[in-house]
């Protein structure tokens, strides 16, 4: 077995893994990528990088890189009542960031933020198992790469491997997770025919459908259902497709909407519910992006928030010789802007999504006031975390002062 130390090793080179990876090799750092795919593919995952994650993104020097691996600007935000559109707001002109949400294939993505790290001076190995993580002094990763087994040790280990992360299993981060309300079926369609400059979205409060869809640019759009998980059904494959599309209509989306639409990507369908570590770092191991929180999809939060995770712990490894300082103020940094969004979520799930005459009575007092009054539902989703969310705000967003 070989041996080597490296300043850093991040387990997994997706999103978070690589822009982490870039932004500390510029700087000097030894960086060492670890990850499992040799070729990148469609899993489903979340695509549209909200007004506030791009913001983040440009702090890290990647507008460029986004642009390459072919991010398509959503300038608007469309909602829809059936065919009538009822909303058409301009993200650039009504958003704190003052960006668009930018909508990207996943895969390309995590391509060009890994060969920008590798350009920028990281070692990356691809085709490489992890299989273990122990916290002696520092912290010491057991890996294969091409036959050969090593044992990896560095200042800080960074687990940037996804939901279900088992790096986060093998430092013995106490997990939590809520119950399970809504599920999230994807698919990656062409021929669908909506304008490829906004963002599409029908909600059906009396189901609790929710539709929305991501034109990529180039006849493609990434097409989400997001649907109460009582319902017990989980699209997947081609086989489901037709009901999937059924569905949608069904929640509002108008027939000739998706007349000519065609799968291009696999179908799947994932738990929504939010799962995280209440901190994000222990004795020498800290966590970005799912591996730290997935985030429920239906708000479509994850990316900017990996970004936010990577922009702050980049920007407290630089400050300090001290590592492990640097990371436990990332962890209570991260633990404060989590909190934010998660509480947004649910107060958002309970309001939009739920269904029965509870459910409807809530919306029949909240929404005449957020009328009125558009500051009482707070634009957390598309300008990101800035605002505490306590008591006083909860009663405001329900209508209940």
């Amino acid at each position: 077995m070989t041996s080597e130390h490296h300043d850093l090793i991040i387990i997994g080179g997706g999103v978070g893994g690589s822009a982490l990876a870039g932004a500390m090799a510029e700087a000097g750092a030894n960086v060492l990528v670890v990850e499992a795919e040799t070729q990148f593919r469609d899993r489903v995952r979340g695509e549209a990088i909200m007004p506030w994650g791009v913001s983040e993104a440009k702090a890290l020097g990647l507008e460029e890189t986004l642009a390459k691996a072919g991010a398509n600007p959503l300038i608007y935000w469309d909602s829809y009542q059936g065919a009538d559109r009822s909303g058409h707001r301009d993200l650039v002109t009504t958003t704190k960031a003052g960006e668009a949400v930018q909508a990207c294939y996943h895969p390309d993505l995590q391509e060009a933020l890994l060969r920008r790290a590798e350009g920028l001076g990281a070692t990356v190995r691809r085709g490489a198992r992890v299989t273990g993580l122990s916290q002696e002094q520092v912290p010491v990763v057991t890996a294969e790469f091409r036959g050969r087994a090593s044992k990896l040790t560095a200042r800080l280990v960074v687990g940037a491997d996804g939901r279900g992360s088992p790096v986060r299993t093998w430092a013995g981060f106490e997990v939590k997770r809520d119950p399970e309300q809504i599920l999230v079926a994807g698919v990656l369609l062409e021929g669908v025919s909506l304008s490829e400059d906004a963002t599409h979205a029908w909600l059906d409060t009396s189901t609790g459908y929710f539709v929305l869809n991501f034109p990529q640019g180039n006849g493609r759009t990434r097409a989400y259902l997001c649907y109460p998980a009582a319902t017990e059904k989980r699209f997947s494959g081609r086989s489901d497709f037709p009901e999937m599309l059924g569905q949608s209509v069904r929640a509002g989306v108008p027939p000739d909407v998706y007349a000519n639409a065609k799968p291009v990507g696999p179908l799947a369908t994932f738990d929504g519910r939010s799962v995280w570590a209440d901190r994000a770092y222990r004795n020498g191991v800290a966590l970005i992006g799912d591996a730290a929180a997935n985030t429920d999809p239906t708000w479509g939060q994850g990316l900017s928030m990996t970004l936010r995770d990577t922009r702050v712990l980049r920007d407290q490894l630089l400050a300090t010789e001290d590592w492990k300082q640097a990371s436990e103020n990332y962890a209570e940094s991260r633990q404060q802007y989590f909190r934010v969004v998660h509480t947004m979520e649910n107060w958002q799930t309970q309001l939009l999504m739920e269904t029965g005459p509870e459910a409807d009575a809530r919306r029949a007092k909240a929404f005449p006031t957020w009328r009125e009054d558009r500051t009482r539902n707070p634009d957390t989703f598309l300008s990101g975390p800035g605002e505490p969310l306590d008591e006083a705000a909860r009663r405001r967003f329900f209508g209940e002062d």
